[in-house]
């Protein structure tokens, strides 16, 4: 099952979560300095995607049996993975600061690997305060797995 989105989110970010995740978004804890650097936060229950637009950002999530066997890291400018629980039986996509909703996918409960990876950062001007020319993207992917280690499968260095 694969989902499109397009939302409108702030301060670099938006989240990747269980319906009930239990942490604080807003503590140093979450972001800190790795986290900013390998552009994802990790908390009980939920992640934090660093995004390179402050304003819409788009991209896909889908749900896949097992992990990709290959990928093509040319075409993305950073790939990050890491662990994710989801008790509820609901993963959501939601936005930055206000938690909006913006997706709802019923997951059976268990431990989920998530990959996000992101492309287009070269679109995103400092300057276009309206964010209209922004074409940051963000596909992401999730399947079953025991492993909640962050892995970076590509840095970004720009």
């Amino acid at each position: 099952m694969k989902k499109s989105f397009k939302f409108y989110t702030q301060y670099n970010q938006f989240y990747i979560h269980d319906k009930n995740f239990e942490n604080d978004t807003s503590s140093i804890d979450f972001w800190d300095d790795q986290s900013f650097f390998q552009r994802l936060a990790i908390g009980k229950g939920i992640l934090g995607v660093a995004t390179q637009s402050y304003g819409y950002i788009k991209g896909e999530i889908e749900i896949i049996p097992f992990p990709p066997q290959t990928i093509d890291f040319e075409i993305f400018d950073h790939v990050v993975e890491a662990g994710l629980e989801i008790k509820s039986g609901e993963l959501q996509l939601s936005d930055c600061p206000n938690t909006e909703i913006e997706i709802k996918i019923k997951i059976d409960s268990g431990n989920y690997r998530a990959r996000i990876y992101s492309s287009n950062f070269e679109s995103v001007l400092e300057t276009d305060l309206d964010h209209d020319t922004d074409n940051d993207f963000y596909r992401i992917e999730i399947w079953a797995s025991e492993d909640m280690t962050r892995s970076v499968l590509k840095q970004y260095e720009g």
